[in-house]
């Protein structure tokens, strides 16, 4: 498929999960982050209960670029690792039915991880140096992991910082 035939894919598609599947067609989104095989990707056997959280980088190329899009168990809160200056979030049942959006959300400080909360329909930013109070949150990493933040140190003068996350994954 060349790139212009990617394109067509990809503006042809008309619902959620069909745009979704055109991403990876198109090269937008890879598909082993996906475990695209033609089904849906695999999870266990109580799949309809987790959520899509797909953030974007909404100034760059005709539509944006997507940053990281992890499927998670339901939340509230979500840490997100490496956030850029200006971001959009959207958060989507696994049927694609959108739950909570947040567009254009910008940088309130120079930190580097920003807490997305889902407020009813809608998501919002708060870019923070994290503190016991985070330990245990998921973070999802640019490119889609998502992870369980185990601990978290910085210097007083916010220039060094030390983390650990631990990752967990199946394929039941």
């Amino acid at each position: 498929m060349n790139r212009s035939d990617r394109h067509i894919v990809y503006q042809d598609a008309q619902t959620v999960k069909t745009r979704r599947r055109a991403r990876v067609f198109a090269g937008i989104v890879p598909a082993a982050a996906l475990f695209y095989d033609g089904k849906e990707p695999a999870m266990s056997e109580n799949r309809e209960l987790h959520q899509y959280w797909e953030v974007w980088y909404p100034q760059a190329a005709a539509t944006g670029l997507l940053l990281a899009r992890g499927l998670i168990a339901p939340t509230k809160t979500l840490l997100f690792h490496a956030p850029a200056e200006v971001i959009t979030v959207e958060v989507s049942d696994h049927q694609g039915q959108r739950l909570a959006y947040g567009t254009d959300l910008k940088q309130t400080d120079a930190t580097p991880i920003c807490r997305l909360r889902q407020e009813g329909e809608r998501i919002t930013r708060q870019d923070i140096w994290p503190t016991e109070a985070e330990l245990g949150l998921l973070v999802l990493l640019p490119g889609g992991e998502v992870g369980t933040l185990k601990s978290w140190w910085h210097a007083a003068d916010k220039k060094e910082w030390r983390w650990q996350v631990e990752f967990y994954n199946t394929i039941r």
